[in-house]
């Protein structure tokens, strides 16, 4: 094991430590987002090894579910510690871990992997069920709360909140049995010709759970990072006039850059179909266990949340759907599906800032 993939977790853990027991500094501020960008590249490293022995998809599949549980943690603090805007935090992280992902995530794959492999495949079997699964979880989470009519505003009531979260947590478990057990075949690259590591022998057990344990240190250290430098974000936003939602909108991107650079890695090495597993495994476990962990903050404590979209949100979210069954309906990658993809991420985050 190279000697950087456990030091940088490990000075990534005591900066965190520090940060917490010395308080918000300048300085501190710098050398935090230093060891926020160390642990993103040591997480991947890590998750990489344990894909490698334990496969696809369940190697992706333990990314995407360390990250969200932990970014849903992230939520769930930050809702508890209470505030202004803080009812709508988990409408704002969950749409833009959707848009980041579905747009931001799968656009610059696409254009990287189209400008150095110029077409790359994926299953069709696999990714058409997992975007069907993500806009039923977005539509009860999302958008039906602006249309409801138990209660005013976009909001559910108890008992809608309490289906929402179950139906969620269910859904979600479906796919995950159905990408692991039934139908793992569907999340197989079509050809192992291009996998770089398709020859390479896998890591032993040791240096597998050692990879894992060092990934679970290096999310933790992401995602406490992240709190630490989320005071700075607010502020920033607040000094320059834009709208709170852009605090959720930072929030996701910091959480995600593990699962970001893993996708752009693979996607760099022609291995697109590791990049759709992490990209649409992420967006589906960003809700799935997102919302259940909410809802239940929520009743638990008594703390309002605000789930339903705006008009203009609305409608960003159906055209990112719309492009992306156009995306995922072939089977194979071109430079204008990434250059469509990234050119709605752009008009996402300016809508965002001029809304």
């Amino acid at each position: 094991m190279p000697f950087w993939t456990w030091l940088v977790p490990a000075v990534a853990g005591v900066v965190l430590a520090l940060s917490v027991a010395l308080g918000p500094s300048p300085l501190l501020g710098i050398v935090c987002a230093i060891a926020l960008i160390g642990a993103v590249f040591a997480a991947v490293h890590h998750a990489e090894v344990v894909a490698h022995r334990v496969g696809e998809p369940f190697g992706t599949l333990v990314l995407a579910i360390s990250v969200t549980v932990i970014e849903a943690s992230l939520i769930l603090s930050m809702m508890l510690a209470g505030g202004p805007g803080k009812e709508v935090l988990p409408r704002d992280t969950i749409y833009s871990a959707i848009m980041i992902i579905a747009n931001g995530v799968v656009g610059i794959c696409l254009l990287v992997g189209a400008l150095r492999h110029r077409e790359q495949s994926f299953r069709v079997e696999g990714a058409g069920p997992a975007l069907a699964a993500l806009m039923a979880l977005a539509a009860l989470s999302l958008v039906l709360p602006s249309f409801t009519t138990t209660t005013a505003g976009p909001t559910y009531s108890t008992s809608q909140l309490e289906f929402a979260a179950v139906a969620s947590l269910v859904l979600w478990a479906v796919f995950v049995f159905f990408q692991t057990v039934r139908h793992r075949d569907y999340f197989l690259p079509p050809t192992d010709a291009a996998d770089e590591t398709a020859h390479a022998l896998p890591p032993s057990n040791a240096q597998t759970w050692s990879s894992f344990g060092l990934l679970l240190v290096s999310l933790v250290a992401v995602v406490g990072l992240a709190k630490v430098l989320s005071p700075v974000i607010e502020r920033a936003v607040a000094s320059a006039g834009a709208p709170v939602a852009v605090v959720g909108i930072a929030i996701a991107m910091l959480v995600l850059l593990p699962e970001t650079w893993a996708a752009l890695r693979a996607a760099r090495a022609d291995r697109f179909q590791t990049s759709m597993n992490l990209a649409l495994g992420s967006a589906l476990a960003s809700i799935g266990l997102t919302i259940p962990v909410v809802v239940a903050a929520s009743i638990l404590f008594d703390i309002p949340i605000t789930l339903g979209l705006a008009a203009k949100d609305l409608v960003m979210l159906a055209l990112t759907f719309l492009v992306s069954a156009v995306t995922l309906g072939t089977g194979r990658t071109n430079l204008m599906q990434g250059a469509v993809h990234l050119v709605i991420f752009a008009a996402f985050l300016f809508l965002s800032l001029v809304p």
